[in-house]
């Protein structure tokens, strides 16, 4: 046992995921890191991190990690939700067993997860869960309805989660970052065109991709460990903000989407596929 906070940071095997599990050991917690691929965690292993396998949609690889924790450490006092990805492609090119899967991984796998570790979090009345929303959870885009239906609905689950959990002294906190140097732009762009790219919904399909290849070329993303720092600054403080936003274009895109309106915001998106 040790008197560090004790973290688990899921996703951690690239991007985001990656760098808030270097920052949370340089920052002197005891770390552990979750994703399904092992050999992609072994620079954390070397840095001191703890690795183990986990599918985030597998109930017993879910209720290993968190067994493992408690043999060792008692417990998670920071719980890092990151794992999750993004289909894109029309919403009705896409499967629902596409979609399904999708709210498997980015709402339902993460919710199992947190189940788990609140009991020991509400035993010592404190910790802290920290949720990797987007600015995806505020705003949309054409062709991201699934992926966005998840970030908006983790968006809400957390809310009423933080109201729950205020009487135990653990505290929610919602990240939404903005566009990141991560895989998330080669992911998404070639699922999009094998489900919409000969569709009735090609011609914004491709449009999408190239405008985001586009962005991405003229160095459209932040570096991941912008939304690292934040997580640092949520875990350190006494009372975290709700919600922090970071990356390119987080800030000015919510702002526009909550100040000015539908309207005004569906000119905008469409106008940048022209």
């Amino acid at each position: 046992m040790t008197n560090n906070k004790v973290a688990l940071v899921t996703g951690a095997s690239s991007g985001i995921g990656k760098e808030i599990a270097k920052q949370l050991l340089e920052d002197g917690l005891v770390v552990y890191v979750a994703a399904r691929r092992l050999e992609k965690m072994k620079d954390l292993e070397a840095l001191g991190a703890i690795a183990l396998k986990m599918d985030i949609t597998k109930e017993e690889d879910i209720q290993y990690v968190v067994e493992e924790i408690k043999k060792s450490n008692g417990g998670i006092d920071v719980l890092i939700n990151n794992a999750g990805y993004a289909i894109y492609g029309a919403m009705e090119d896409t499967t629902i067993e596409d979609a399904r899967r999708q709210f498997e991984v980015n709402i339902f796998g993460l919710a199992r997860l947190t189940q788990l570790a609140l009991p020991y979090m509400r035993g010592q009345k404190s910790g802290k869960i920290i949720n990797m929303s987007s600015m995806g959870g505020k705003i949309y885009t054409p062709l991201g309805a699934w992926y966005h239906a998840t970030k908006h609905a983790l968006e809400g689950w957390s809310d009423c989660l933080r109201l729950e959990l205020t009487p135990f002294n653990i505290d929610v906190v919602i990240i939404e970052p903005g566009a990141i140097e991560t895989e998330f732009g080669d992911v998404m762009l070639q699922p999009m065109i094998e489900r919409s790219g000969n569709s009735a919904y090609s011609d914004m399909a491709t449009k999408m991709v190239n405008m985001t290849k586009e962005s991405y070329e003229k160095g459209g993303g932040s570096h991941p460990s912008v939304i690292a720092k934040l997580v640092s600054k949520a875990v350190k403080a006494q009372k975290p903000k709700t919600r922090y936003a970071g990356g390119k274009f987080a800030k000015p895109f919510m702002f526009v989407r909550k100040w000015l309106g539908d309207r005004i915001y569906d000119k905008i998106m469409l106008g940048s596929l022209q």
